[in-house]
């Protein structure tokens, strides 16, 4: 399991209270999910969304580009 790349507080907490603390947890949400949270904004959106793609994951609502 790969842990989540470090994230301001607000972010931090948002997601430990919706019990995603990896990179797998995370990538079984759909973006929209994840950026409708309190505390997550567009910069920490795109930092997770890179490090999702970094170890060849995607949130459930990313479309393959090539």
């Amino acid at each position: 399991m790969t842990p989540l790349p470090k994230c301001p507080a607000p972010a931090e907490r948002a997601l430990a209270a919706a019990y995603i603390d990896t990179l797998e947890q995370l990538a079984t949400y759909s973006k929209t999910e994840i950026a409708a949270m309190h505390g997550i904004g567009p910069k920490v959106l795109q930092v997770l969304e890179c490090a999702l793609v970094k170890q060849g994951l995607q949130f459930t609502d990313s479309e393959l580009t090539s």
